[in-house]
């Protein structure tokens, strides 16, 4: 059963369109759109491949819960986030707080054809990485999520208008249970209709 949330999340591996995808998102539904990783560049002042290399893994990831925490508790936001986010219990707990986990899945071959992986610390080594990360959290991935919206060469718009058709849906669950059979989700925060 689908819940009620402020936000649209955006999970899945490196390279499956989550920014792309949530930027167009948010444009459509005039809101603002987040994308953790910036959120983290920014934090760092540095690059993500530099924060990887200098400071190490463990601490990009609590740098990226740092982050992520910030991200959710924005209300009536799309947030894009990095592909190790579902990796942390605490996350997810927070994304899901008043946020629509979506699992953007795109198999490992499309993401070959299509995205740069030697700017991604942990697929550098290439489409045998990308494969093996894939294996290993396309379960995580599934679970942590309220839906899954297949990205596999579809075009950009097809996914978008997956996505519009589940916040609809949103709009309509949350006016049965207002009982005014009207939704404010789509409304900006602080903003009259």
């Amino acid at each position: 059963m689908m819940r009620v949330c402020a936000n649209i999340v955006l999970v899945g591996m490196p390279g499956s369109g989550k920014s792309s995808v949530g930027r167009r998102l948010a444009r459509r539904l005039r809101r603002t759109f987040i994308d953790t990783d910036d959120l983290i560049v920014a934090a760092a002042g540095k690059s993500i491949e530099r924060i990887f290399a200098e400071d190490g893994e463990a601490f990009f990831r609590d740098l990226e819960a740092r982050c992520v925490r910030e991200a959710a508790a924005r209300k009536g936001v799309v947030i894009a986030t990095g592909g190790g986010v579902v990796l942390r219990e605490d996350n997810v707990r927070a994304l899901r707080a008043d946020g629509l986990i979506v699992f953007l899945d795109r198999s490992p071959e499309c993401i070959l054809k299509t995205a740069e992986l030697s700017d991604r610390p942990l697929l550098r080594a290439g489409g045998q990485a990308l494969f093996a990360l894939y294996r290993q959290r396309k379960a995580v991935y599934r679970a942590s999520c309220d839906c899954r919206v297949l990205n596999n060469g579809r075009r950009l718009k097809r996914v978008l208008l997956a996505l519009l058709k589940l916040q609809r849906r949103m709009d309509r669950l949350a006016g049965d249970q207002s009982g005014t059979g009207r939704s404010n989700w789509n409304k900006k925060p602080g903003r009259k209709r």
